[in-house]
């Protein structure tokens, strides 16, 4: 049920971006404890983003989860910029997080809802 999506400008190495999706799933699972299996993290490369008038390095993602703890959101963007530092070398300051918790019902899986 937790959908972490990376947008960003910066074109990752395959093994680069593997390790990406790979330390997002673990880590997003960690952050809201839920089970693995349910995770999924997607990342998606385009070149034709811009922000604050530069085209160095940025990221945009979204976070949602069924329960996301919205006390949580700062601890959830600080371990998220963290993590794209880590692993795409983009700084906090170029990454924007929108965060988001839908309804069960508007969540679908393996043909019906939560």
């Amino acid at each position: 049920m937790p959908l972490l999506s990376i947008e960003t400008n910066h074109a990752l190495p395959p093994d680069a971006a593997e390790a990406l999706l790979v330390a997002a799933s673990r880590r997003l699972a960690e952050l809201l404890g839920k089970p693995e299996r349910y995770v999924m993290v997607r990342l998606t490369h385009n070149p034709m983003m811009r922000f604050g008038g530069s085209a160095a390095p940025l990221a945009y993602l979204e976070c949602k989860s069924l329960g996301l703890p919205e006390q949580r959101t700062t601890e959830l963007s600080a371990a998220l910029c963290e993590l794209l530092a880590d692993h795409a070398a983009i700084p906090a300051a170029r990454i924007y997080i929108e965060f988001a918790a839908p309804q069960r019902h508007l969540w679908g899986y393996d043909g019906a809802t939560f």
